[in-house]
C-alpha cells in the first residue's frame, strides 16, 4: 500500500516524511504509456508533489510542481491534494535515454538543467504562493532540496527514486524528506549528513527491506518515533462538471464554431487521458441550468 510514514527525532528537532509510492507511480506509467527514462522523471516529481502536499493544513490545499529544464521530456507537471494523493504528466512520455555510465536512468539528461522548478500552493487564498528557482541537476531530488532551502529557507534533505524493472513496470517508488526545526546544532546536521551519505541506494531499501528500513539508516543513532501514517495514491479529480465549466468559459463565438453542425467535441484530461464527449445539446443544457441557478 502506498503511504506516508512520519516520525520525530531528537527531541524533536527533526522531522522526517518516508514515502512509498510504487503503485501510484506505475499507475501513471500505464496511463500516459511512459518509457523508462520518462517514468523515473514524472515518478520522481510526483512523489515530491507528495511529500510536499501532505504537509499542508488546509484540508482542500493543494501543491502543483512544475520542472522544465529545457530537455528532450519537456515539461513535467504534478499535482497533490492536502493527503498526498497525486497526479501528473510529462510533456513527451516516450522520452527514454541510454543508461549513464553508472548503469542508473539518466534523469537529468532528459530534464535538462537550463530551467526552473515552480512550486504553486493554493491554500484557498486569493493569490496562491508561488516560488520559483533555478534548476540545480535536473535530478529532480536535488532540486526539490534546493527549492526548499532558498525559496522556503527549510534546512532540508531529500531522496526521490524510481526503480523501473526489466518488463518496464514499477519495481518500486517512493523518497524521503528531512527537516531540521529551530535550534538544531552543528553536531546534528553532521550526523544526519553522514548518516544519508552512507545509506543503502533508497530504491534498494524500498524493493528489499521496506519504508521503515530507511528511518533506521538515516536517524542511525538518534532516537526517533513513528508518530502517524497517510494512505496516498495515484487520484484524478476530472469529471463532466468540470469540462463543462471549463468548455463554458470559452468565448461565445468561438464557442458556437465548436459546436457547429451539431458536432460533438471531444476533451480529454491530461492527468488520467479519460476523454469527455460534450454535445452541443449537453453544453446548452448546462448553460441553461446555471442560468437558473445564478438567478435563484
Amino acid at each position: 500500500m502506498d503511504r506516508i510514514i512520519h516520525a520525530t527525532a531528537a527531541e524533536g528537532l527533526v522531522k522526517m516524511e518516508v514515502l512509498t509510492a510504487r503503485d501510484a507511480v506505475e499507475r501513471a506509467r500505464v496511463i500516459h504509456g511512459c518509457a523508462p527514462t520518462a517514468c523515473a522523471a514524472l515518478g520522481r516529481t510526483l512523489c515530491a508533489a507528495s511529500l510536499l502536499g501532505n504537509m499542508l493544513k488546509e484540508d482542500n490545499g493543494t501543491v502543483t510542481i512544475r520542472i522544465n529544464g529545457g530537455g528532450p521530456i519537456g515539461s513535467i507537471t504534478a499535482v497533490s491534494d492536502s493527503k498526498g494523493n497525486v497526479r501528473g504528466y510529462a510533456d513527451r512520455p516516450q522520452t527514454d535515454l541510454p543508461l549513464r555510465a553508472d548503469g542508473k536512468l539518466d534523469v537529468g539528461g532528459a530534464v535538462g538543467k537550463d530551467g526552473t522548478i515552480t512550486v504553486s500552493k493554493d491554500i484557498g487564498l486569493k493569490e496562491p504562493y508561488i516560488g520559483s528557482v533555478e534548476l540545480v541537476s535536473g535530478e529532480i531530488a536535488e532540486d526539490f532540496t534546493n527549492y526548499l532551502m532558498v525559496s522556503e529557507q527549510v534546512a532540508s534533505a531529500s531522496a526521490l527514486g524510481v526503480l523501473v524493472d526489466t518488463d518496464c513496470s514499477v519495481k518500486a517508488a517512493g523518497g524521503f524528506l528531512v527537516q531540521l526545526m529551530p535550534g538544531a546544532g552543528d553536531e546534528l546536521i553532521t550526523k544526519l549528513e553522514d548518516n544519508i551519505f552512507l545509506m543503502d541506494a533508497l530504491t534498494t531499501v524500498l524493493s528489499e527491506d521496506g519504508p521503515e528500513e530507511l528511518f533506521r539508516q538515516v536517524l542511525k543513532g538518534l532516537e526517533y518515533h513513528i508518530v502517524g501514517t497517510d494512505a496516498i495514491a495515484y487520484k484524478c479529480y476530472c469529471s463532466e462538471e468540470r469540462v463543462l465549466v471549463a468548455v463554458s468559459c470559452i468565448e461565445n463565438e468561438e464557442l458556437k464554431s465548436l459546436f457547429a453542425d451539431g458536432k460533438t467535441i471531444e476533451v480529454s484530461c491530461q492527468f488520467c487521458d479519460r476523454v469527455y464527449s460534450i454535445g452541443p445539446e449537453k453544453m446548452k443544457e448546462y448553460i441553461l441550468s446555471k442560468k437558473e441557478k445564478d438567478i435563484n
